[in-house]
């Protein structure tokens, strides 16, 4: 027992200094125009592959709002004559994880297996990717099963704020774009054919692998994925968010007993120059915790909710800069006049230098957590390369932080979040 306890303590210890080391990321181009990043690492016998899409819900149309999501939903529940009962058997007899996600900007399918196993992996992933079937009889249960769930969300006040402050904030930008029960009731075997062929393209794919191969066989890899994929052209990008210009309130009655609060303004896109002072200033703000500012005065002080929080979400386009909280509904008009009052005077007074380092510590800090694993190496590979970042983004990342001043953060603050822009929306408002 004692030399088990030692090897787990040696091994922990390596993952350790691992995960402070630099990543050293390669890049390249498949002949069929993919972008693939990859980070080479033996220290387990496992192998993390994702591969990225120009395929997220921005690329809906007001009519079929909801194609983008049920046609990702849709790819691993039969491919290459394999049925959905069949595909999760496969994987399960080998101990391999297929994963995924479809947001706003883009969609995405994973992989991870042992190396022993990656080639069986690697045959049905490559179905889901290359031949995904869409079968009509799947297509028509899981509709009534998303319409069900848009039904439902209808009386939660959590998706009523989350739907109302999507279109405050986007209106008729492709951000803005919400499924329908009427949209999803109308979408086709045939749309969703259409979708995968213009969107799950070669020249769009970023192809993110990490872990237990060499170069060679990560080019293998990656040659064989993309060169399956449609050989359509490249995907246009998301046209510029339009700044609000004037601040909007949007009460909306609930039976709930609390009051559901989300206020915010577009922020910034990937790449901003902006960034690193906006995102250390928001920790200080309401990223941080129970040591922020809007948790200091909404909680601590007053008491008047559990939780308060801010944060960007920087996409391809302006991202939503958000303010939430919840509190009891007899509190809400006390509650806001709180949070707006922090926020204003943030933005008039800026932060110290104080609470400058403390937030600099913190997330120096922290940062080693972020990439201890090649999970979470493998969904920075594919954020570094869906959102053409440097390939030292994660090298430069605690460099940039600690660079960060007290002028830079006040600076950006009053330039980029202004209070007579905010949309606000209260579900549950007296």
């Amino acid at each position: 027992m004692k030399v088990l306890q030692f090897i787990l303590f040696v091994f922990a210890n390596c993952l350790a200094l691992t995960s402070h080391a630099a990543v050293d990321i390669q890049h390249w181009k498949t002949a069929d125009g993919a972008r693939v990043y990859f980070v080479e690492n033996h220290d387990l016998p496992i192998v993390d592959i994702a591969v990225t899409f120009a395929a997220g819900g921005a690329y809906d149309t007001p009519d079929q709002a909801g194609r983008a999501g049920i046609t990702h939903y849709m790819m691993d529940m039969g491919a290459g004559g394999m049925n959905e009962e069949a595909i999760t058997n496969a994987f399960a007899d080998i101990g391999a994880r297929v994963g995924g996600s479809a947001g706003t900007d883009s969609a995405s399918y994973s992989l991870r297996t042992l190396t022993s196993k990656q080639d069986k992996a690697l045959t049905v992933f490559k179905k889901i990717l290359h031949q995904p079937d869409f079968p009509e009889a799947i297509l028509s249960r899981e509709k009534k099963r998303i319409i069900a769930g848009i039904k439902e969300a209808k009386t939660q006040p959590s998706s009523i704020a989350n739907k109302a402050f999507k279109k405050a904030l986007y209106g008729q930008h492709p951000y803005g774009m919400q499924s329908t029960e009427a949209t999803v009731s109308a979408l086709t075997v045939a749309d969703l054919r259409q979708f995968y062929q213009q969107y799950y393209t070669a020249k769009s794919a970023v192809i993110a692998l990490m872990g237990d191969m060499t170069k060679s066989q990560a080019q293998a890899i990656a040659a064989s994925i993309s060169k399956g994929l449609p050989q359509g052209a490249a995907i246009p990008k998301i046209k510029p968010v339009q700044a609000l210009t004037k601040s909007s309130m949007e009460k909306i009655p609930h039976p709930a007993s609390q009051a559901h609060i989300l206020m915010g303004q577009p922020g910034i896109k990937r790449g901003d120059p902006d960034y690193f002072a906006l995102y250390v200033g928001n920790y200080i703000l309401g990223g941080g915790g129970f040591v922020s500012r809007l948790t200091e005065e909404v909680r601590e002080k007053r008491g008047l909710a559990y939780s308060v929080y801010s944060y960007f979400s920087p996409m391809v386009q302006a991202g939503p800069f958000t303010v939430g909280l919840q509190t009891k509904k007899e509190q809400a008009k006390e509650a806001l006049a709180v949070v707006n009052q922090t926020v204003a005077d943030f933005i008039k007074n800026g932060v110290t230098q104080k609470e400058l380092q403390a937030a600099k510590n913190n997330i120096i800090g922290g940062f080693p957590m972020r990439i201890d694993s090649n999970k979470k190496i493998l969904g920075y590979l594919s954020a570094i390369g869906f959102y053409e970042m440097p390939l030292t983004y994660l090298d430069d990342f605690n460099k940039e932080i600690a660079k960060v001043t007290v002028e830079q953060i006040n600076d950006a603050f009053k330039r980029r979040v202004h209070l007579d822009e905010f949309s606000t929306v209260i579900v549950g408002a007296e």
